[in-house]
């Protein structure tokens, strides 16, 4: 089976292309998603984080305190890399686990990460696709998504590769830029997966 990662920087809109390719069939793993569920349900993963960020981590009724660990991880690329190195290789084992229990015929299969080069993952996948937009763009959609300002948009996407290294990364493109069909992108896409043999 095909495993195709896809990314693209906040406010991409990567998601709506992900929905999209659902709407033909294709299954999608939501990484993102997924952290933010075994971070309260991987028994070695919260271990781990209580280890490394204290007891203090988690809440009395066992859910992530979020405002703990950002106030550590926020603007400290060791602490941060000290979570990331918890959290990705769960997501890992969390993908090999839904990959095993997808049943037979399946042609491709999409892994959507936003930090699907940062971590290392495309590494795992056959292919990969970045989906990019204008600045400006991203910035208006995150802003009208999220009730945050342009600086803390900014904020989030200097976390993140820029787009011109992801393109020297990716195998594919596809542009939201609201004047070019996304589904026509992604139906080309789909053709040219089912024609590529794993």
């Amino acid at each position: 089976m095909l495993k195709i990662g896809i990314t693209g920087g906040i406010g991409s809109g990567k998601t709506t292309v992900c929905r999209i390719f659902e709407t033909l069939g294709i299954p999608v793993f939501y990484a993102d998603t997924v952290a933010k569920q075994i971070m309260v349900e991987d028994a070695i993963l919260i271990e781990g984080i209580k280890s490394t960020f204290g007891p203090e981590s988690y809440t009395t009724d066992s859910l992530l305190n979020n405002k703990h660990i950002a106030a550590i991880v926020f603007n400290n690329a060791e602490e941060l890399a000290k979570l990331n190195a918890l959290v990705h290789p769960a997501v890992f084992r969390a993908f090999d686990t839904w990959v095993e229990k997808l049943p037979g015929g399946i042609p491709y299969i999409l892994k959507e990460a936003a930090l699907l080069f940062e971590s290392g993952s495309y590494k795992l996948c056959d292919k990969s696709i970045l989906v990019t937009a204008p600045v400006e763009l991203k910035l208006q959609r995150v802003m009208e998504r999220d009730t945050v300002t342009t600086e803390q948009v900014k904020a989030r996407m200097d976390k993140q590769f820029s787009d011109e290294i992801k393109q020297n990364m990716a195998d594919y493109l596809i542009t939201n830029n609201e004047t070019e069909s996304l589904i026509l992108q992604v139906l080309e896409l789909h053709q040219a997966f089912l024609k590529i043999n794993p």
